[in-house]
């Protein structure tokens, strides 16, 4: 839930900063059950970085809509925010196994 929101975040700054949202592609979308087969050590790495990516969006997001409330020009600061909220997704999945092109783990 908490990667959908941090998705959900990110297309709003990225139309604060006047950017097309990136579509969501099967990696990303796949992220969460795929993380969760991982090694421990990358399902904790990657529940940090949400943790930490979201202590980063919720105060900026807020900031942002500030702005915009006082009329004021905020697509400098959301197209700073957007390029980290990347960045930071980038990055948690690299934390993904490689997989050879299959999916998660399935169990019956």
């Amino acid at each position: 839930m908490r990667w959908a929101a941090l998705g959900e975040a990110g297309k709003v700054v990225a139309m604060l900063a006047g950017i097309e949202p990136e579509r969501e592609d099967k990696g990303v979308r796949n992220f969460p059950a795929q993380i969760r087969d991982a090694e421990p050590w990358r399902r904790e790495l990657a529940d940090n970085g949400c943790i930490d990516l979201a202590a980063v969006m919720e105060p900026g997001i807020a900031a942002l809509l500030a702005i915009n409330a006082r009329g004021a020009d905020c697509k400098p600061a959301a197209l700073a925010l957007w390029r980290e909220f990347s960045a930071a997704r980038t990055a948690m999945l690299g934390l993904l196994p490689p997989s050879g092109g299959m999916g998660p783990r399935r169990s019956a």
